[in-house]
């Protein structure tokens, strides 16, 4: 299954994926919602996911399907080579990363490895992400970021967009006082302060890109 908020990617993506007789494409989604509700219609072998999409994103969306559906495995598929998002990417489930830069014959590999059960990164990022992801699992310190909920986490994406708490609210159709709290929450939880340091702490993380 491809979710992309782009139609002509998950087009070229179907083409490149299915001239191999081995794959087949079940589902497109547009967004990270609707990516959550074809996983579980579907239950698809593999879920190739791109990280940035209208409503939840491919973080999320990877938690969440790996959550409902154990059985389907997770490739992204990224413009991003930034090495926060791909450490991102892993521990929230991906078995695989890939930039969009990759070329036909390495993508459709990462495909059929991570569908096979095993893991895949690009040969680009893989060294340097590889060593700092083993760093960070033997270092045995709790992440502060792992302890924010899935509502925090959209949050904190929304926030560092400099987006108001009406906004935020209307985005995410809550109330403004359940944006307050969640917003607080997380501020307590990371150490931030102001805006600028959620701004800041956005950046480093890989959360808010530098340009999209």
């Amino acid at each position: 299954m491809l979710a992309d908020d782009h139609p002509i990617v998950r087009q070229g993506l179907r083409g490149l994926l299915e001239a191999d007789p081995d794959l087949v494409v079940v589902g497109e989604a547009t967004d990270g919602d609707q990516a959550i509700d074809l996983g579980d219609r579907f239950a698809p072998k593999l879920l190739v996911v791109d990280l940035k999409m209208p409503g939840l994103d491919g973080l999320a969306v990877t938690r969440e399907v790996r959550r409902r559906s154990p059985g389907t495995r997770v490739l992204v598929l990224s413009m991003h080579a930034n090495q926060a998002y791909v450490t991102q990417a892993l521990s929230a489930g991906a078995a695989g990363y890939v930039t969009k830069e990759t070329d036909i014959a390495n993508l459709v590999q990462a495909v059929h490895e991570v569908a096979s059960g095993g893991h895949y990164l690009s040969p680009t990022i893989s060294g340097l992400v590889i060593e700092a992801y083993l760093k960070k699992g033997q270092g045995g310190s709790l992440d502060p970021h792992d302890t924010l909920t899935e509502r925090e986490r959209q949050v904190l994406r929304i926030a560092a967009e400099s987006s108001s708490i009406a906004e935020i609210a209307a985005r995410l159709s809550v109330s403004p006082r359940t944006v307050e709290n969640h917003r607080a929450n997380l501020m307590r939880k990371l150490g931030l302060r102001t805006q600028t340091d959620l701004l800041r702490y956005c950046l480093r993380r890989g959360i808010l890109p530098i340009d999209d």
